[in-house]
């Protein structure tokens, strides 16, 4: 079975590509926010809704305008593709996936993507359509052999770096099956808990280099607006917020490779972190540890191997029971990390104790069997959305 999967790689471009990748971008970026207001004007004063064919022909006419005839300096791929992602938001918009469309900003980071028909892809080697010369790649690791490129993104990041996204159809690469399985229990002192007994702590990454930011934050906001050195401290900015999520990010792929690797079947709990960051005291240190796309990654690497990831029901109480006789306390403030059972009288850890609940909780969800769980509790599959419960401290 075929599955079609993008590899992420670094390039730098030579100035000459610069100098096209900033022109497309900028049109990438000017055709987006002129669709949005299209989009936008003609349903509040027309109650009017365009789609993406409508779009479609007007953008041709709009490249035909003397005022804008600059549009045709680039190639014609991005432009179109860029509407067809306005037309995918409004459709996430109207769903309830998404919040409504916001306009593009030239500081935040700009991208472009390029169909079959706009780069050539020959023995390894990718060029660009309106481009000369090839991409310098870093091949980080390789593609899968024999695979054709169906399309390539280049992006490039508020710190100036340049990436290419090639998505691409390999072949299922599920693991062998394994027996074994583990539950999950993510916390803020910890950052994740396993049923197994193993604890992995929190790096915290944000609170690390909070000291450094917040003083080149400072110098920032000192220079004169529109100034060369105001630039020059924007990127000092943007810099240590790149070290801090890049250093973040891979430490989870790292973490959620090796638990998809080692385990058939992963139980965690259901977050809906927009609630959870709504806490005035904890929302710092949730923004930080980053559980949604933790579990994210569980979600998409378990379809890639063919492993199963089960999140339990936001409402099940794996802190307040007792793992060994299955009685529940009234309440459990956040600072009790330890606890004795009232009726066996068995002494928990807290997270330990959540983790086997979990483990549990989740097999028999998995297994539609033998654990009391309140409806809702289901067993997941990619692209579902987090949801809630108590953090932990």
């Amino acid at each position: 079975m075929e599955q079609k999967r993008a590899f992420k790689y670094r390039f730098y471009p030579t100035d000459e590509q610069k100098s096209l990748l900033a022109r497309t971008f900028g049109c990438v970026r000017v055709v987006y926010n002129w669709a949005l207001r299209q989009k936008t004007d003609a349903f509040y004063n027309e109650q009017k809704r365009l789609y993406y064919k409508d779009l479609s022909q007007m953008l041709t006419a709009l490249k035909q305008q003397e005022e804008y005839v600059w549009l045709n300096e680039v190639s014609s791929v991005p432009l179109q593709q860029t509407v067809r992602f306005l037309d995918k938001a409004f459709i996430n918009f109207f769903e309830g996936r998404a919040k409504y469309p916001t306009f593009k900003k030239k500081r935040n980071q700009q991208s472009a993507t390029y169909t079959s028909n706009a780069f050539t892809w020959r023995d390894g080697v990718l060029t660009l359509a309106k481009m000369s010369a090839p991409l310098t790649i870093v091949w980080s690791r390789p593609l899968p052999k024999h695979a054709v490129p169906s399309s390539v993104t280049v992006s490039k990041d508020s710190t100036d770096r340049y990436f290419i996204s090639i998505l691409v159809e390999e072949d299922s690469a599920a693991l062998p099956t394994t027996p074994k399985t583990v539950g999950a229990d993510l916390g803020l002192k910890s950052y994740v808990i396993l049923s197994t007994g193993e604890t992995i702590g929190n790096p915290k990454f944000f609170s690390t280099d909070e000291k450094k930011l917040a003083k080149a934050q400072r110098r920032h906001a000192k220079k004169k607006k529109g100034s060369k050195n105001r630039n020059k401290a924007r990127l000092k900015v943007a810099k240590i917020h790149a070290r801090i999520a890049d250093r973040r990010r891979d430490f989870q792929h790292k973490l959620s490779t090796r638990l998809i690797r080692e385990n058939q079947t992963i139980c965690v709990e259901s977050l809906a972190v927009k609630n959870m960051v709504k806490n005035p005291n904890l929302r710092k240190a949730i923004s930080d540890v980053g559980w949604s796309e933790f579990v994210n990654q569980l979600e998409y690497k378990a379809a890639w191997y063919g492993r199963t990831l089960v999140k339990i029901d936001k409402w099940y109480p794996s802190s307040k029971r007792c793992f060994d006789c299955g009685h529940i306390l009234d309440s459990l403030a956040l600072d009790v990390r330890h606890w004795t059972c009232p009726k066996c009288k068995v002494h928990h850890d807290r997270d330990i104790n959540a983790s086997k609940n979990i483990h549990v909780a989740g097999l028999a969800i998995f297994n539609a069997c033998g654990e009391a769980v309140r409806p809702g509790a289901v067993k997941t599959k990619p692209g579902t959305s987090p949801r809630s419960r108590k953090p932990r401290s």
